[in-house]
Parts: structure tokens; sequence; C-alpha cells
């Protein structure tokens, strides 16, 4: 039993009646929007022996970079393992397998594999991108889609969602004029590409074009917000814009209303809650109780799994004043250190001197944080997010540098920054600040 797709593409094990549900978790996947989870169930329970509904659902959980994820992304490896599977199935398999246990750069490489081979199949393209994302491999973000977007015509399903990751692709790799060119079309043909939307909110953010910015989140909310389960990402996307341009009020409107006025427990809404909340911290914001209730759920959702999430959770420790939790933190991600993933590898090159630089900050020993984040900035990308979310690191230590009194370093960071952001109010005031410390 086997069913054909509209790109040629062999599914094992599935009907139609599976494959209905299946193709519109593809959809809310490529849109970041409905429930894929619910949908890719609904595929298993037509079809049991589906392998590429197994293997879905594990890429999904496996992205999630929750350590109770985890564990169901292992449990639908081992259910798809004995499945019925064509060659490129048995590779998809493979991918999950690594991906389920924490090797991100080997379920990355098959992935590469796969869609060398098969230019066309969109969710290789997908997941392949997502991890991209999450080892902070620029160039491959760019590069894994260019190679297959030969292969993709307007009017195929999905089209967007190419166009859309190879945007983001190339802004990340600073191609900012096409990276909007092809953000904007894919937003043109799908409206609701939540990955699309962000993609062309980044290329703004790293130009410092916050007034386009704020036009461009602005004008089609309902379109990216509808149910999107990236929209807490791109209302923090909006946020930056207001920050940058010192609008602090909107900054906490967004943050008490789409950002985090429901609690989130997800690891990804949680990272944004702490990131755009930390800004305000190092700029002297008080924000109130608004850290204790990041900080209970950060608490409850564990560390030592994923470098990048821990060290937004030590920012919510530090702005809740819990040292206890910090040093649990700290010590969790020692022992992280010791295992057999590529986290260990993100721990050790950044995620943990990072995480400690956050936490002397909180204790105002400026000059140890200045100490432990400048050797690490430079690879950096190598836990993982994006240049707009690492820039919270350049921000944390360019505040330490000033506290600490270093003028000289201090102007040779702003001045960096300037060149930069030249048109970013907040590069201007670090500047002014900076210079006004050489003076006194």
């Amino acid at each position: 039993m086997a069913f054909r797709d509209a790109f040629g593409l062999t599914f094992s094990g599935a009907t139609e009646a599976g494959f209905t549900p299946y193709s519109q978790a593809v959809r809310e996947l490529q849109c970041f929007i409905g429930d894929p989870v619910a949908s890719i169930d609904r595929a298993i329970a037509e079809d049991p022996g589906f392998v590429m509904a197994h293997v879905f659902k594990g890429y999904l959980f496996g992205l999630a970079t929750e350590r109770e994820a985890t564990v169901v992304a292992k449990a639908c490896h081992e259910a798809a393992l004995p499945l019925a599977a064509t060659t490129h199935e048995q590779a998809h398999v493979a991918a999950l397998g690594h991906l389920a246990n924490g090797r991100w750069h080997q379920a990355s490489r098959i992935l590469e594999d796969i869609t060398i081979e098969t230019p066309r199949d969109g969710l290789a393209l997908q997941v392949g991108h997502q991890i991209d994302f999450f080892t902070g491999n620029a160039r491959m973000l760019r590069d894994r889609i260019a190679r297959a977007l030969p292969a993709w015509q307007s009017g195929m399903p999905g089209y967007h969602a190419m166009l859309g990751m190879q945007a983001f692709g190339l802004e990340e790799m600073g191609d900012y004029a096409r990276a909007e060119q092809l953000g904007r079309a894919a937003v043109d043909i799908e409206p609701r590409d939540g990955w699309a939307q962000h993609a062309v909110a980044h290329v703004m953010e790293m130009q410092s074009r916050q007034r386009d910015g704020i036009a461009w989140m602005r004008t089609n909310p309902e379109a990216w917000t509808r149910e999107s389960f990236l929209q807490v990402h791109n209302w923090w996307h909006l946020a930056l814009f207001h920050y940058d341009l010192g609008e602090t009020d909107e900054v906490l409107a967004l943050y008490d209303g789409p950002i985090y006025g429901v609690q989130s427990t997800m690891a990804l809404n949680m990272v944004d809650a702490s990131a755009i909340l930390w800004r305000l911290y190092l700029g002297g914001i008080d924000v109130g109780d608004r850290w204790a209730a990041i900080a209970a759920n950060w608490r409850k959702a564990g560390a030592g799994n994923y470098a990048f999430n821990d060290a937004h959770a030590m920012m919510a420790f530090v702005g809740a004043g819990l040292g206890a939790p910090a040093q649990t933190l700290l010590e969790t991600q020692r022992e992280a250190m010791h295992n057999n993933d590529d986290n260990a590898d993100f721990t050790r090159d950044v995620g943990h001197p990072l995480t400690l630089a956050i936490k002397t900050f909180g204790e105002g020993n400026y000059t140890e944080t200045v100490r432990l984040i400048r050797p690490i900035r430079a690879i950096a990308h190598r836990f993982g997010g994006s240049h707009a979310q690492r820039d919270v690191i350049d921000l944390t230590l360019i505040e330490a540098t000033l506290r600490a009194g270093d003028g000289a370093l201090a102007r040779a960071l702003a001045a960096e920054r300037s060149m930069a952001r030249p048109d970013s109010p907040l590069s201007a005031l670090l500047s002014s600040r900076a210079a006004n410390l050489s003076e006194n």
C-alpha cells in the first residue's frame, strides 16, 4: 500500500484517507498555522503504517527544543523503524533518529542529501531549514533552499514557503535586498506565511528600518496572527522596532498583550519573553513583577537540553532575583557538557560562558561579564538563533563595558555597532554614553 503525491513522491503505508490530513499538516507547517500535530495524528489514526506520518510528527516534536517533546520524538522514531519504507523514506527515519537523540548536525546532513536527490521534498527542506536555524548555520539557511529552488515553480503547492525560507537564508547572509524581495513575494502568494512575514521583519531589523518594520507588521496582522504558532515571535519582532526607538510603553504593551499576556510554557515563546525583558533590563527599565511569571515557567521547563534556551532562562532568573535556580541551571549545564550530543558542544562553546556572564551581570560584576562574553562573540552562532536574537549578546557586552567604566572598549564597541546599524537610535544612544564616559 502506497500513495503518490502531486510531486511524484511515494508515501508507503498511506491511503488517500490518511494522506489528506497529512497534506493538511504539511500546509499548516509551511504557514506556521493551525495544529499540525492534530492533523498528523488523524493521518496516523487512518493509516497506522504510514511511515512518513510518524516521521512528520517526530520532526515537529524534535524541533521543539524541549525535554518532554524529545521523548515524543524518540517514540515516533521507534514507531517508524519497523514500518515498510522506500530508501527515500528510510533516510527520513534515520534523520529523525539523529534529531531525536540530539545529533542535529547528522540529521542536517541526511536531510541535505535527501533534497539534493529529491529537491521537491518540501518537508525535508523545511525541517533542514529549521535545523540550520537551531544550529546557527547561516550559509546552509541560504544554500539548502537555493539548491532546490530551480526545481520549484510558481503555482506549485508550498512554493511560497520555498521563497520565504530562501528569503530568511539570504537575510542571515546579509543579502538584504533580495531577501526582502523574495519575502514580500512569498507573502503576496500566501499572506498567512508567518515565516516569510518574519523574514522581511528580519531585513528591516538588521537595516534599522524601524518605521518600515512597524508598518510592515501593522499592515495586516490578522494574516500572520490568526491561528499562528509563530505569532508570538512575530509580535516580538514588532516589539524590537519599538525598543530601538526607545518606545518602552509600546514594548511593555506588546509584552503584556500578545507576547506574554498568555503565559506560555513553550520554550520558543519563553525565549522571546525573556529576550525582550532582558533588553529593557539592560536599559535600566523597571518591568515590575513580570520577571516572576516567566522565571516560574523556566523553572518548570528544566535546563540542559538546548543551550540557547538556557541563556534565556538565566535572564529570567537574574531578573527575578532567583539565585538558587540560577545556580542549578549552571550545574545542569556542566552535566550537559558531558553528554554525547551536539548540545554538549553548543553549551561548551557558547551557552555556558554566556549563561554565566548573564548571571555575573546580574550580580554587578561587569568586568567579569566582559571577560566572559568577548571570546564567544565571533562563535556565538554555534549555539543557534538568528542575528537579531544573538544581538542581545552584543547589547549585554556593551552595557557591561559601560558600567565597568572601560571607556576605550565602550567607544570601540559603540563605533562597531554604529557602523553595522547606522540608523539605529539605540546605536546613537550607546555611542553618546561611551563618549560621555570617556570625557568623565
